[in-house]
């Protein structure tokens, strides 16, 4: 079973958060960190890896921050993923050369194609259906609150 890698929750996370409580200002990581409870060490790579790859966009400053790259329904679950896909595969190589005659004639192309039917269901999923999902279950934006006021 492919495995949900910490990295990878850690980068969906910090996306939704982006794209939850991005108004009028950026976000900045250090609120993601504090409201997502992701190590800073995690999280300062792989939102750099997410706007290199226009996931996100980023700016420098003391106004700075990172908000969407693109429109929440043109980003996928996909998108994200294969961004930390790469970033991981960038220190952890896997080595499909391993294993028998069997496994590369019958274990390793239906693992392939398994991962690829995965993929193309996590490509139907976009940000502003994970968000409107938390807000369904009721996960409140620090956005959403600033913006509340009372007469």
């Amino acid at each position: 079973m492919p495995r949900l890698s910490k990295k990878t929750m850690f980068a969906i996370e910090a996306v939704l958060d982006i794209a939850m409580n991005a108004g009028e200002q950026p976000v900045r990581g250090g609120d993601i960190t504090r409201r997502q409870n992701i190590p800073k060490r995690y999280l300062e790579q792989v939102l750099q890896r997410l706007v290199h790859e226009g996931i996100l966009a980023g700016k420098r400053g003391p106004r700075g921050g990172y908000t969407l790259g693109r429109e929440r329904r043109r980003i996928s679950l996909g998108d994200i993923i294969r961004v930390v896909r790469q970033l991981e595969a960038d220190t952890e190589p896997a080595d499909e050369s391993v294993g028998s005659p069997l496994a590369h004639t019958v274990v390793w192309p239906t693992w392939n194609r398994l991962r690829d039917e995965m993929m193309a269901r996590m490509d139907a999923i976009t940000v502003e259906d994970m968000v409107r999902e938390a807000r369904e279950h009721g996960v409140q934006s620090e956005a959403a609150q600033r913006l509340e006021f009372h007469i």
